[in-house]
């Protein structure tokens, strides 16, 4: 009795959607599998390990998110903190640094502790400001400190880059979990899940359609393999799943979700050809290998680096009043 009351107990302090999107989610993956199974078996002259790769890396990716989202806000911020973390290693181990940049990188590390502390705390007024204007004074006035001129300007836009893309912008994606759970039709959590859906969908759609109708690029410099075809086209799939399913999920209707719809597909796009530059120009295609078929950390969440905030501040805009 006491395992079926733990169990109707869980059922019931979960929102339905949250946990019918979910299962959505692992049917997919199910699916997913099956389908990489069925082609390694009945075309074994073609090599798939690479799509056996990704999706053994999407179960381990998918299975820890929704652990961390039933778990609650503490699990998600703790998730979303080691996040950070790996983000901003892959991006200062790749940057072109210096050893007298030690210390500025020691104080770039101990921001991630300190801006997912005002998360904990709840206290949004003083992490909008954390990075932008407090790392942005006291990194350069380090540098300033230890003598270090040389590559000054260059070294200083680097380190507050990296600062922003790693843990400013991806906390906005943990500061969603702080929204209290009568505020949002899935709770807290659905707010978080769909960011995530809505992000990773975006970028497999404009993918799947660039394969297929993709003619013409758009940024061929940057991201030669991106076209018009896949952009629009993801762009659309991506505004019709945030306008239909939305409401699921957001406490968003009219203009509210319109503007979403309309403008988080752009939003992904951007995030994954800045990343696309800042690769090509350092030189590399991965930013590591720690998830295998994917890259690395910055690889998969890139998108997201430009869709947290802008996600975050349009619920603000238009619902949340508490932020």
């Amino acid at each position: 009795m006491d395992i079926i009351r733990l169990i109707e107990d869980f059922h019931n302090a979960q929102p339905l959607a949250l946990l019918w999107g979910l299962g959505g989610i692992l049917a997919l993956l199910v699916l997913g599998s099956l389908v990489a199974a069925m082609l390694t078996a009945t075309r074994p002259s073609k090599d798939y390990r690479e799509l056996r790769q990704r999706m053994s890396s999407w179960w381990v990716m998918v299975l820890l998110l929704a652990a961390a989202l039933l778990a609650g806000w503490q699990a998600t911020l703790a998730l979303f903190a080691v996040v950070s973390f790996i983000a901003l290693r892959e991006f200062l181990s790749l940057a072109p640094t210096r050893r007298e940049d030690r210390l500025i990188i020691l104080g770039c590390y101990l921001t991630i502790p300190v801006s997912y502390a005002f998360v904990a705390a709840d206290i949004y007024g003083i992490y909008l400001v954390i990075i932008p204007v407090y790392a942005f004074l006291i990194l350069p006035w380090l540098m300033a400190v230890i003598g270090q001129t040389k590559g000054y300007l260059s070294s200083v836009a680097l380190f507050h880059w990296g600062l922003m893309t790693c843990v400013y912008n991806i906390g906005y994606a943990a500061f969603l979990m702080r929204t209290p759970a009568d505020q949002a039709p899935a709770g807290a959590a659905g707010l978080v899940f769909f960011l995530l859906v809505a992000t990773e969908f975006n970028d497999v759609a404009q993918y799947v359609w660039g394969k297929l109708f993709g003619r013409h690029k758009i940024i061929p410099k940057v991201s030669p393999n991106k076209t018009w075809e896949g952009f629009l086209g993801g762009w659309a799939s991506t505004a019709a799943l945030i306008w239909f399913v939305g409401p699921l999920f957001l406490p968003l209707g009219g203009i509210g979700l319109a503007t979403l719809a309309v403008v988080l597909p752009v939003a992904g796009f951007a995030g994954d050809v800045t990343m696309s530059a800042i690769k090509r120009d350092i030189g590399v295609k991965d930013t590591s290998h720690l998830i295998p078929g994917h890259g690395g950390i910055l690889d998969r969440i890139d998108s997201l680096t430009f869709t947290a905030p802008l996600y975050f501040h349009l619920l603000a805009w238009f619902s949340l009043a508490k932020f």
